[in-house]
């Protein structure tokens, strides 16, 4: 029982062999797993994205409120509906994303009224679980013209994030939410002081 764990032996001065041999073969596959672990290539910089996303306005190729795949290949982003043209921005023409979430109930009709007819206030419980969050993306470009637009796209959550740091990784600036109500705050002030 005692020959899986280390035993001291006072004639030999030394550990038993057969606990030697399971101490070397842990380390040895300690080992084997680290060299494993550090073969692994780094991702290719650049990859192209695709994730499905909702353009709910400001590109004007796109029709508001359509579902599509957004997209960022090479120098180009992009959100392509179904069986039409796709609508294009250079990314270096991108000035700002922005990055936000929102919460929406699912279940329409049916739901309200399973809540309304439970009883206890159950239907309170209910809508926890009647939330599915998602992410809103916004950005800010310029056109050929130098005129300022922007595009707000609702995509699954997680996948906005993703998204916004490629674009970042890419040379574009981001604004957090607190930045964006502090510069907001700060113009307020300014502007109610005059």
């Amino acid at each position: 029982m005692n020959q899986y764990f280390l035993q001291w032996n006072p004639r030999a001065r030394h550990c038993g062999g057969l606990a030697t041999i399971s101490i070397v073969a842990l380390f040895f596959c300690f080992c084997q797993d680290a060299l494993a672990q550090s073969a692994v290539p780094p991702l290719k910089a650049n990859a192209p994205i695709s994730v499905q996303a909702t353009h709910l306005l400001g590109f004007e190729d796109a029709k508001n409120n359509c579902g599509g795949t957004l997209s960022i290949q090479d120098d180009v982003l992009q959100f392509q509906h179904p069986g039409k043209p796709g609508a294009r921005v250079k990314i270096a023409s991108l000035r700002d994303v922005f990055l936000g979430a929102e919460s929406k109930q699912v279940g329409g009709l049916p739901m309200k009224l399973g809540k309304a007819a439970a009883p206890y206030g159950a239907g309170r419980v209910v809508s926890l679980f009647a939330h599915k969050k998602y992410d809103t993306l916004t950005l800010e470009y310029a056109d050929k013209d130098g005129g300022i637009h922007g595009a707000v796209f609702q995509l699954n959550e997680g996948k906005g994030e993703l998204v916004r740091d490629e674009l970042v990784a890419r040379g574009v600036s981001a604004t957090s939410l607190e930045e964006q109500l502090t510069k907001q705050n700060t113009a307020e002030v300014t502007h109610e002081t005059k």
